[in-house]
């Protein structure tokens, strides 16, 4: 199950082989933002608090383009006791 927090792989698109933390997750439509990944230019309008321009930032992938990375590998060492 893919959580907030949570290093992913992505699966296909333009970014495929990459790897980020998941930053947000829309669950009614089955997306989530990973950090680095997906990058998007949006035009801002100028307002009197923020000034305008392009400005780059992450956009929602679809769960299923994502595959988690184990972060902890449990591997369990058995050894013959004698």
């Amino acid at each position: 199950m893919i959580k907030k927090g949570l290093k992913v792989k992505i699966l296909a698109g333009r970014d495929k082989k990459k790897e980020g933390e998941v930053i947000e997750i829309d669950k009614s439509n089955n997306r989530a933002k990973v950090q680095g990944v997906n990058i998007v230019k949006k035009h801002v309008k100028t307002t009197k608090e923020k000034k305008g321009g392009i400005v780059s930032k992450e956009s929602f992938i679809h769960l299923s383009n994502l595959a988690l990375v184990d972060v902890k590998k449990k591997t369990k060492k058995t050894e013959a006791k004698k």
